[in-house]
């Protein structure tokens, strides 16, 4: 099976024109004629996965965080990007990134998130309006919102976040002095659906991010719980593990053993 074989299906479900308009989703760099010998899936790109990606022979990484973000005026190896590009150029490895197209599909990473905490009755927190034709073939949106099983005293749902998300710790508010039942979330740096979850009546936010002064003024109104940018995204390569293992079966699939997390809580 051809590379751009495994990158359309992986644009079947979540396509391109999901994306945000400052995203770079999609084919980073390579040559999408040549056949899968693996896929190395993945949170970010850095040179150890590259290396990773080589030593396991695999000549295409799928990644959540694109490795180009912005425009490269030189490659020189000054940057860890720039030798990225070098290494996997001279190796033959194509790179592929599903961003936040991935963050507002259906079924994608902040679906995934609640899957890990068993959340019912999952919809998406804030719904596209897709003006744009190619995205209103799809349903999609930001967030996701649903139900725990059964209620839940605040500390220990914040505790099972923990532990569900491998955190070491957790940046939350002031304790909610009810029960947790209906439970929001966003991956990544998702503080912009604060306002969202509070309007659909949710008791608790879940997100990687949070800007400071966003915590004022929701005590006893919402449950805050940040639990950090690669805490809440670390699953992703599950979902494109399974979409390729469906979609190209045959096409041998790995999960990085790189944690590539750049924050250590000391």
């Amino acid at each position: 099976m051809k590379i751009k074989q495994v990158l359309s299906a992986l644009e079947r479900f979540a396509p391109l024109p999901l994306q945000e308009s400052w995203d770079n989703a999609g084919l980073q760099l390579g040559l999408t004629e040549a056949e899968v010998s693996g896929a190395l899936l993945c949170l970010d790109v850095n040179e150890p996965v590259v290396d990773e990606a080589i030593d396991r022979g695999c000549n295409l990484i799928v990644s959540h965080h694109p490795l180009l973000f912005r425009g490269l005026k030189q490659i020189t190896g000054g940057t860890m990007v720039e030798r990225c590009v070098i290494k996997a150029i001279k190796h033959d490895v194509v790179i592929v990134s599903m961003h936040t197209n991935m963050d507002n599909a259906m079924g994608g990473v902040n679906w995934k998130m609640a899957e890990k905490l068993g959340l019912t009755g999952v919809s998406f927190l804030a719904p596209l309006s897709a003006p744009d034709p190619l995205r209103a073939k799809v349903e999609a949106g930001s967030g996701v919102v649903g139900e725990l099983p059964e209620a839940m005293e605040t500390r220990a749902f914040v505790e099972l976040v923990k532990k569900q998300f491998t955190c070491q710790c957790a940046q939350c508010n002031e304790l909610l002095r009810r029960p947790v039942r209906k439970v929001a979330l966003c991956g990544g740096a998702g503080d912009f659906l604060l306002p969202d979850a509070v309007r659909l009546g949710a008791d608790a936010f879940i997100t990687g991010e949070m800007h400071y002064h966003q915590y004022f003024g929701m005590e006893q109104q919402i449950q805050i719980c940040v639990i950090g940018h690669y805490e809440s995204e670390q699953w992703t390569a599950e979902i494109f593990r399974d979409i390729i293992q469906r979609e190209c079966p045959g096409v041998r699939c790995e999960v990085t053993a790189n944690n590539t997390n750049p924050i250590n809580y000391m």
